[in-house]
């Protein structure tokens, strides 16, 4: 079974991060920079929340502030559901089904060490499906009864 760690030893565990003070504006600044859904809010080493693009999308209207004069601890996600790097890709679908999120920070003894998105998960998953495929394939045209 694949884990958690396994994954992002082969995607990377780069972390982009914001602080909670810092602007709407530059949040979103951030993730069309790097082109990601979601961003990590860690103040201090510490993981505070997480802030995505449907979060300014679903928020921003009730505030009716510009996101340059909103702070990302306003709008941000402040229960983090995060995930070990022990756990299975499968795990790590279910709770991510179960909780309707898109981003699973992963934690290594409380210190992030990377994220997994459902793209990462998705993926995953169909290239072991195409590989136990690939092999049944195999397995079909050598003949062996």
């Amino acid at each position: 079974m694949t884990t958690v760690g396994q994954i992002l030893r082969t995607k990377g565990n780069d972390i982009w991060s914001i602080g909670s003070e810092a602007t709407v504006f530059e949040a979103l600044h951030l993730l069309a920079e790097k082109n990601i859904g979601a961003i990590l809010v860690i103040d201090e080493d510490k993981l505070v929340g997480i802030f995505s693009e449907r979060d300014y999308a679903r928020s921003v209207i009730r505030t009716q502030k510009s996101a340059q004069e909103i702070h990302v601890k306003e709008l941000m996600s402040s229960n983090v559901v995060t995930i070990t790097p022990a756990k299975t890709i499968e795990a790590c679908m279910e709770l991510m089904t179960a909780q309707r999120i898109r981003h699973l920070p992963v934690l290594d003894n409380g210190q992030v060490i990377g994220v997994i998105s459902i793209g990462d998960a998705v993926k995953t998953l169909i290239s072991k499906q195409q590989h136990t495929i690939q092999e049944l394939e195999n397995y079909i045209t050598s003949g062996v009864t």
